[in-house]
């Protein structure tokens, strides 16, 4: 196996996703943009290829998408879990800060499918899932709404392009804050990723909600 490239691998959903997939035997590569977050989940998992990345630079982050492949092959599975989460009303956030947010919740998906999209193509399979959220669109989390919207057209997009060549691109839309013992256990969110890893092609989902 391949193994599975978990981008945005810091505690919360990042965390139970990898610990789900080393549990399949599945070697794994984390990504995140500081070596303190990356740390205390590598070692956790014994194994993992760590690599510090920054989604927003598109020259890094192929880089280490490269250096897995390198590492591990092709995957069979990247998740991109990467997001700014944070509080703005419509009009409060400056276009700068707007973009910065965009570029996390967005644009970094798209440069990581884009770039690892084909290969699976080539191959025939593979699984890109994002890690969505916001099913309906909150004024007090206008960046994340507008995000999570992105998102959601971006996995049709990817769909539409790649489903044909046999690689499934889902998103897992969470629709409340995760917290460990909470109806948003990651945990237990991290399943519905190996379920939409593991579904047989004629049975594919392209979104799974988790709520309450």
């Amino acid at each position: 196996m391949a193994g599975a490239v978990i981008i945005g691998a810091g505690p919360g959903i990042g965390r139970s996703v990898a610990h789900r997939f080393a549990k399949e035997g599945l070697p794994i590569t984390l990504l995140a943009r500081r070596s303190a977050t990356l740390e205390p989940l590598a070692a956790e998992l014994g194994t993992a290829l760590a690599l510090t990345a920054d989604v927003t630079d598109e020259a890094s982050l192929k880089a280490a998408l490269d250096t897995a492949v390198r590492e591990h092959g092709e995957p069979d599975v990247v998740v991109y879990n990467a997001a700014i989460i944070q509080a703005d009303a419509p009009g409060e956030l400056s276009v700068e800060r707007h973009l910065a947010a965009w570029s996390v919740n967005v644009v970094g998906a798209i440069t990581t499918a884009a770039h690892v999209a084909p290969g699976m193509a080539e191959r025939g399979s593979g699984t890109i899932i994002v890690t969505g959220g916001m099913p309906e669109a909150v004024p007090a989390y206008t960046s994340l709404s507008l995000g999570k919207a992105g998102v959601r057209a971006l996995v049709s997009l990817l769909d539409k392009e790649f489903g044909p060549s046999g690689v499934h691109v889902a998103t897992v839309t969470v629709a409340g804050p995760v917290a460990k013992g909470t109806p948003f256990d990651p945990d237990d969110i991290a399943e519905h990723y190996w379920r939409l890893h593991t579904q047989p092609r004629d049975a594919w989902e392209q979104e799974i909600v988790h709520d309450a």
